[in-house]
């Protein structure tokens, strides 16, 4: 795990950041942003509100036009990669490659990867090793993917639609997969449209609109004082 400098010091930290996509298109605007170490942050807005980018500065794969971005206090960058374990939104493995293949895989470029714990992962799968990712539903292939970056002993996860397009039982075994094999210590940050699922296993969210920052608050404060649901508040936050 990342050794930060301050016990008090958030894991991340996010300082006026923007970044303009060809000099048109401002994706985040002035955006000031902690997330602290040990809680699962649920990142909400509407389609093009900003959330893709966010995750992708963490994870080190864009660079902001404006601002700082740090990670256990370190600037993002070779340093802070190594801590940080990242789900896209869309299939990253090659469709040829078997389950084992893949966990090799992330067994030679991962130092933190944890053999074991994708084993037993996917022996409660009920998945074979020698499966071939493009033989897999699109439900099997979210999981496994979800496998081997929870596999990763990290310092904050990315989650970038974690449960899209799966049946109910494959998110159930998904979230359950999320909150059972990360370290307490560690950070998940989840990018979902499907509040209501998963706003059960939430500390807080993250409410982004046009690239701006517009709510960020623990899940029983928001319930608390709304009086409803996380699901039912975005609903009347981003009402058409």
């Amino acid at each position: 795990m990342m050794e930060q400098q301050n016990a008090q010091m958030p894991l991340a930290d996010l300082r006026n950041v923007s970044l303009n996509y060809d000099g048109r298109f401002l994706a985040l605007s002035d955006l000031t942003l902690t997330l602290e170490p040990g809680r699962i942050y649920g990142l909400l807005g509407p389609n093009g509100s900003g959330k893709t980018t966010l995750i992708k500065i963490l994870a080190g794969l864009l660079t902001q036009t404006a601002g700082t971005v740090t990670i256990g206090g370190c600037p993002v960058g070779p340093e802070t990669k190594a801590h940080v374990s990242y789900l896209p939104d869309r299939p990253f493995l090659e469709s040829g490659m078997t389950v084992e293949e893949a966990m090799a895989l992330y067994a030679d470029f991962y130092q933190d990867f944890d053999m074991q714990r994708a084993e037993d992962m996917l022996e409660r799968l009920k998945l074979g090793k020698r499966s071939r990712l493009n033989k897999l539903s699109k439900g099997t292939l979210e999981k496994v993917q979800l496998i081997l970056v929870m596999s990763r002993k990290a310092d904050l996860y990315l989650l970038d639609e974690p449960i899209a397009g799966v049946d109910p039982a494959a998110r159930d075994y998904i979230l359950e997969t999320i909150i059972s094999n990360y370290d307490p210590k560690a950070t998940i940050l989840i990018s979902t449209h499907l509040i209501s699922d998963v706003e059960k296993i939430l500390d807080d969210v993250i409410m982004l609109q046009y690239g701006r920052l517009l709510h960020k608050a623990s899940v029983e404060d928001m319930r608390a004082e709304r009086g409803e649901s996380i699901d039912a508040i975005f609903r009347k936050e981003f009402k058409c």
